[in-house]
């Protein structure tokens, strides 16, 4: 016997970003193709990285973000969402609490090139 569709609902931006408060750690919350729609909760500044094979679709959903590039800085508010092209370096600073939308291949990790402490792989969020 056939196991049953799963029932499809929309996925609630605020009910999930509601679910976690750790600071730099992206949670897939749709997976489209290849492609993961992923949140995030930004506050400080990240690495300097790139990503060699990838653009990265960033829009943000409440806060400010600026996206520093070494040929200028990208600032977004919220509704607005910028694109990273492949190989470029970027490093994204949040002055206050920011909460994003990163819509990239599955598999991404979040530093890039850049590696370190901070490399951490998307969680699923339910």
């Amino acid at each position: 016997m056939s196991e049953k569709p799963k029932k499809s609902v929309p996925v609630n931006m605020a009910a999930k970003l509601a679910e976690f408060s750790e600071l730099w750690s992206q949670k897939t919350v749709a997976v489209l193709n290849d492609y993961e729609v992923k949140l995030a909760k930004l506050h400080g500044e990240f690495v300097w990285h790139s990503h060699e094979d990838t653009d990265e679709l960033f829009m943000v959903l409440s806060g400010r973000l600026t996206i520093q590039l070494r040929d200028g800085d990208v600032d977004l508010a919220p509704g607005e969402l910028f694109v990273v092209p492949r190989g470029v370096e970027h490093c994204p600073v949040a002055e206050e609490e920011t909460a994003i939308l990163l819509f990239e291949p599955a598999g991404t990790m979040n530093t890039g090139d850049a590696g370190g402490p901070m490399t951490k792989a998307a969680e699923l969020v339910d």
